[in-house]
């Protein structure tokens, strides 16, 4: 029997015509304050998915290409359209241009490559999926950013993935919808719970877990994934909920790390060396570590943190000259 590939099941709350705002989730992660510094400029992610509207007006001239590896269009693999809205969405968050008007993405500056592996029903061969990783792969992407998945353990996939690292790719995931909110039992999706794959869960704007979001050891870290604004299809755009909408804001922030990372060093980081710079931007929220994993991408906790180690420091010397 053959395996299938499905969107994370997400829900469409609202759409709207028009929109003019810093979407909460991407100002929860700080990146805002980090766009002096970094808007992603050079860094690449490929977004496996169901393709993209690319000439939606904050995603005009994001794309740097495109492929469709799908049964849509005949197979044709330069239409990558986007008849379902998931992928769309996703390419919004990470990377939706700033014009003053719409939505804007963690990394607005970054290159996006549309790699087309879910049809318009949200469904995809496992073939399509790994074909589409190594395509990246190929293209020498900085990210890979999935927010699909299924309950099969595909060795070719977990190879694809593999390979994706060995060549210094960051490749993130949505850790999947199938919580049952209850942290003593696990949920797997894969590629999501490969070691290997950055696996992102979601939690709401009061910093608490997702009632639908996944919980495993695989989990590394969260973003917020309810009541997402971003692109969707002919112009408009969409309020969605799941983790597939927490997945691509860690997308983004390792564009904007990636930058600030090999600026501050001097040279290109490694796959190991950038996941250490993102897991040391993350902050605890007290959920279960099998839901939250290291907890919320915050990108500025490192400023945060030096600011208190200097308040400290001060309060010190202060001190000492007093007694």
């Amino acid at each position: 029997m053959e395996h299938y590939v499905r969107l994370i099941p997400y829900q469409v709350i609202e759409l709207a015509e028009m929109v003019n705002e810093v979407p909460k989730g991407v100002e929860l992660i700080q990146a805002p304050k980090i766009w002096n510094d970094t808007k992603g400029k050079g860094v690449t992610v490929a977004v496996l998915d169901t393709g993209c509207d690319i000439t939606h007006p904050n995603l005009q001239g994001q794309a740097i290409g495109g492929r469709n590896f799908t049964d849509d269009d005949g197979g044709n693999p330069d239409i990558f359209k986007d008849y379902n809205g998931h992928g769309t969405h996703v390419a919004g968050t990470i990377a939706a241009k700033q014009n003053d008007n719409g939505v804007i993405g963690v990394a607005p500056e970054a290159n996006l490559l549309i790699l087309k592996v879910l049809n318009k029903n949200g469904s995809g061969k496992y073939e399509w999926i790994i074909n589409g990783i190594n395509h990246a792969i190929e293209q020498k992407v900085d990210i890979i950013s999935m927010s699909l998945g299924g309950p099969n353990d595909i060795p070719e996939l977990y190879g694809a993935v593999k390979k994706a690292v060995t060549n210094n790719i960051l490749v993130v995931c949505a850790a999947g919808n199938e919580g049952d909110d209850d942290d003593s039992t696990d949920e797997f999706s894969f590629p999501a719970s490969y070691n290997e794959v950055i696996s992102v869960g979601a939690v709401n704007l009061e910093r608490r877990s997702s009632n639908f979001t996944n919980s495993n050891n695989e989990i590394d870290l969260v973003a917020l994934g309810e009541a997402i604004l971003s692109t969707y299809l002919n112009g408009k755009y969409a309020t969605l909920s799941g983790t597939s909408m927490a997945a691509p804001h860690v997308s983004g922030a390792l564009a904007l790390i990636k930058n600030l990372a090999n600026n501050y060093f001097g040279r290109e980081l490694t796959e190991p060396e950038l996941y250490a710079q993102l897991i040391k931007r993350t902050v605890p929220l007290g959920n279960s570590p099998k839901l939250e994993g290291n907890g919320l991408v915050y990108l500025t906790v490192l400023e945060h943190l030096a600011n208190v180690f200097d308040q400290e420091f001060l309060n010190k010397v202060f001190y000492e000259m007093s007694v």
